[in-house]
């Protein structure tokens, strides 16, 4: 009788334990996840209607319904409203709005969105969420009025344009080019104004800039810039390379930047040619493409000459072709004017200017960069001495350096470069007090005169 009973309790302890067992096994399995679905509107406080409202949602176990409402006032619109036989992963929702939603009066609207997982948990029911947002009704799309620009632009030039952008909730504003280059506007005169340089890289067969604002709500205006492009053409060099050239400065400047010493001539030229020239054309876009905020009234630029007496000896726009035993290697273009004149001649500012850079820069040796204002810097390549230094404030005429032949140089020079935000341009232009008016100066006065008569 007392092993009947020792068996009948031990029978019940394990059953017992065999249950909560179970129960434990089953809390913590997937099946039963606690974890309620994820979801995220998103927005920036701000919706026009238009556009398409992106709503994610996530869960664990998979997804068995969710429904998304718009509410405005007493009307009542379903966006989406999905049920599911199997449970789905995550939804991904770009949501439109009903054409009748778009007459709403009211100013705000509220989003609702409702979704329930796979879970088992909660008795079955399942895991549910609910996540609201009120939004700003915004249809009104930004104010934008080109007000002065330059009557045109040289390829590989520059030009400016002036313009007004408006809107309570306005987000960005840009001047973009049919080559996806953006330039940053500065605030101009007086508020709600603006103005930039913009420029045509040498390298691009066409020109077209557009200026663009969008805001908050997700409304976009364009308005094209009407300057006239005028496709200049430039040389075309082909050079042949020899092997006292390729033995010379090449395999100087291959050793002193590491290249491997197995590489033959041309791999040697090639390297300094194509990837430490883009090496360091990168470290000159980064330092040029820097824009203040700060609002400007005019830009009193005087002409650029820096050298007394130089003479040129290279052009800017030149399209390098070069080849060795009659086989094309490699190719480059030549983006700055260089000039010669006495072995370390004095290199001078004619303008005020920031010292952003007085470093070597590999190719282009020892290498001050000016910025001059409103996107505008100016870079001094292959000195031999650097008579400044970062963060130095240079008034008008003076000593930036001497000329020399650091970096790939095969003789004493300077190489004179201009930019604008990161794009390099004729310094041709920037060097003609005449252009300096009519192109920039001239429609910056005119702006002004403009705005005043508003």
């Amino acid at each position: 009788m007392r092993k009947k009973s020792k068996f009948g309790s031990m029978m019940f302890t394990i059953a017992f334990l065999a249950i909560i067992g179970g129960v434990v096994y089953l809390y913590n399995s997937a099946m039963f996840e606690r974890t309620k679905p994820a979801i995220m509107i998103e927005n920036s406080g701000y919706w026009n209607l238009r556009a398409p409202l992106n709503v994610k949602i996530d869960d664990a176990s998979g997804l068995l319904a969710y429904k998304v409402t718009l509410q405005s006032g007493t009307e009542s619109f379903v966006l989406a409203d999905e049920q599911f036989v199997a449970p789905q992963g995550s939804q991904a929702l770009e949501l439109k709005t009903p054409k009748r939603a778009y007459a709403l009066k009211n100013s705000e609207v509220t989003i609702t969105v409702e979704a329930r997982d796979a879970s088992k948990w909660n008795f079955l029911a399942g895991n549910s969420s609910t996540e609201t947002v009120v939004l700003q009704i915004d249809k009104k799309r930004p104010y934008l009025s080109t007000i002065s620009s330059s009557y045109r632009i040289i390829k590989g030039g520059s030009a400016v344009v002036i313009f007004k952008a408006e809107d309570d909730n306005m987000e960005e504003f840009y001047v973009e080019t049919n080559f996806g280059k953006r330039f940053k506007a500065q605030p101009f005169y007086k508020e709600g104004y603006y103005v930039t340089l913009i420029a045509w890289p040498v390298t691009e067969a066409t020109f077209r800039a557009t200026i663009i604002a969008k805001d908050s709500a997700g409304n976009v205006a364009k308005s094209s810039v009407p300057v006239i492009p005028y496709n200049k053409k430039y040389k075309v060099s082909k050079i042949k390379l020899s092997d006292r050239f390729l033995n010379g400065k090449v395999s100087e400047l291959s050793y002193a930047y590491g290249v491997d010493d197995g590489a033959d001539l041309i791999e040697r030229f090639k390297y300094i040619n194509e990837d430490m020239r883009k090496s360091n054309e990168d470290v000159i876009h980064e330092l040029t493409s820097k824009v203040s905020d700060k609002r400007v009234n005019n830009f009193p630029i005087k002409k650029m000459y820096p050298l007394k007496n130089g003479q040129v000896v290279a052009q800017f726009g030149d399209h390098r072709i070069y080849s060795y035993q009659g086989e094309v290697v490699s190719e480059a273009y030549h983006l700055g004017l260089d000039l010669a004149s006495n072995a370390m001649s004095p290199i001078m500012s004619q303008n005020p200017a920031i010292v952003t850079y007085a470093e070597e820069n590999g190719i282009y040796g020892n290498m001050p960069v000016l910025y001059h204002g409103l996107g505008l810097y100016t870079i001094y390549g292959h000195c031999s001495n650097m008579m400044v230094k970062e963060g130095d404030s240079l008034r008008s005429n003076e000593t930036v350096a001497k000329t020399g032949r650091s970096g790939y140089a095969m003789g004493d020079h300077l190489h004179f470069g201009v930019l604008v935000q990161g794009i390099e341009v004729r310094p041709q232009e920037w060097m003609d007090q005449d252009w300096i008016r009519k192109s920039i100066t001239d429609p910056m006065r005119e702006a002004r005169k403009l705005i005043n008569q508003r």
